[in-house]
């Protein structure tokens, strides 16, 4: 099945993306790797392995603390696949972040193919 994401709805995104990126950013706060992981395409999970997922988890932690609010900004869709841009804060650092994930569709479901928080 081809799904193309320009035509879901922006209400339709945020409901697939935001459960994927709590759990993203809960498993992260508690360096639970199989759980981080469970949304990945092969590729991301080929780049995310437990000492990487660890290492970004200890740096984060000590500089800007722990992820608090996260407000959606935009979504910028693609044929297939979608980013979604959200405005992050920490319990440390001030100021605000950008949160983003790449969204794509494989074998009847939807997988984060990207995701960073700067």
């Amino acid at each position: 099945m081809t799904l193309n994401f320009e035509t879901m709805t922006e209400q339709q995104l945020w409901a697939i993306a935001n459960p994927i990126m709590d759990n993203l950013m809960d498993a992260s706060t508690q360096r639970n790797h199989a759980r981080h992981v469970r949304d990945f395409t092969e590729r991301l999970k080929g780049i995310v392995t437990p000492d990487y997922l660890t290492c970004i988890c200890q740096q984060y932690q000590a500089e800007k603390g722990y992820f608090t609010t996260r407000t959606p900004i935009a979504i910028l869709r693609r044929p297939d696949s979608a980013a979604i841009l959200w405005k992050q804060r920490f319990t440390k650092a001030p100021g605000e972040f950008v949160a983003e994930m790449v969204l794509v569709y494989r074998d009847g479901r939807y997988l984060v193919d990207h995701v960073m928080v700067l």
